[in-house]
């Protein structure tokens, strides 16, 4: 489907987006900055579309010839950036798929755009190589960054880029969608929310994945027996996650909303209020079983944790650390 109806949430940048063409005031270089799964491709992607729309009223009109072209890929003036290293866009990319071919015209519309996934992968020399680019472009260039980490980027480059940041999609706009368009029972929604935090893409993905109770009740039951297991155990069953093909990030948002759950309960006694009403029995037992600053200081070592994995720490060492306060706050 073309057009920005198909787009959950982001109303503000569609806004802003559909009034910089409207206006005829759009930037040479955009940044869509958020996490994987938020957005960023989908938006960046109809942007596009607006502005090389040939037709006439609500653009993109999903009908013309450049519509038609884009939605299948293959529009000649909109080039999505390529690279072979898999952590690195390096300068060679960026000279040779976008420096050296935007001297040359438009082939058929009134911009040449430039799609840069990725691009937080761009390495100082890549980045150098854009600057000029960037700062004296052609009338008709205009470059889409995706980013997941918009500090990534030289202060030199990020002055001249406009900055849209993806914000969380609120929960109920999230549920409504897994449910009218993707079509799961309404508790796997709840979960699938609970998990995504706002990220519609990781929804989705939760909502709909075949490993989904699988990694679950893998999660659950480390998180039933977590007091009674021993390091070893623990780090043992938590390796297994590579199975279920699985970011471990996701795997410990299941822990997040776990404690979050037990912290809730702990407060209100409030058994509709949680996510995992079918664990309430187990809920209440560790709810017993520890202190608020207990609880507080296990979300705490979680948020911990994601650093560390996302900073490369040893995986061993990063798990074996966030049990121990786990253990150490959860009594028997």
């Amino acid at each position: 489907m073309s057009g920005f109806q198909d787009i959950v949430g982001h109303k503000q940048i569609i806004e802003h987006l559909k009034n910089a063409e409207k206006l005829n005031k759009v930037s040479h270089a955009y940044i869509f900055s958020g996490e994987k799964g938020s957005g960023k491709k989908l938006l960046a992607s109809r942007f596009a579309e607006l502005l090389q729309c040939e037709g006439e009223g609500e653009k993109p009109c999903g009908k013309c010839r450049s519509c038609r072209q884009a939605e299948s890929g293959n529009h000649p003036d909109i080039i999505r950036i390529t690279h072979e290293k898999p952590n690195t866009i390096s300068v060679d990319d960026i000279r040779e798929q976008l420096v050296g071919d935007v001297q040359i015209k438009p082939y058929q519309s009134k911009y040449k755009i430039y799609i840069v996934p990725d691009a937080e992968k761009m390495n100082v020399q890549a980045q150098n190589a854009l600057l000029k680019t960037i700062e004296e472009p052609p009338a008709y260039a205009v470059i889409l960054f995706l980013t997941t980490n918009a500090s990534s980027f030289l202060p030199t480059i990020l002055s001249r880029c406009v900055v849209l940041n993806m914000k969380p999609v609120p929960d109920q706009e999230v549920r409504k969608y897994l449910m009218e368009h993707v079509e799961v029972p309404d508790y796997q929604a709840d979960i699938a929310v609970a998990f995504a935090q706002g990220n519609i893409g990781k929804a989705v993905k939760l909502a709909t994945s075949e490993y989904f109770n699988e990694i679950k009740n893998a999660a659950l039951h480390i998180l039933k027996n977590a007091p009674r297991m021993d390091i070893s155990e623990i780090s043992a069953a938590v390796k297994g996650v590579s199975e279920y093909k699985v970011d471990i990030q996701d795997y410990l948002d299941i822990f997040a909303v776990w404690y979050r759950d037990v912290l809730y309960f702990k407060a209100t006694r409030d058994a509709d209020g949680i996510i995992f009403r079918d664990q309430l029995a187990s809920i209440q037992e560790q709810t017993n079983n520890c202190s608020y600053e207990g609880v507080e200081d296990i979300l705490e070592a979680l948020r911990k944790a994601k650093e560390r994995l996302n900073a490369n720490v040893n995986f061993d060492l990063t798990m074996e650390l966030l049990f121990l306060t786990i253990k150490e706050n959860i009594t028997e």
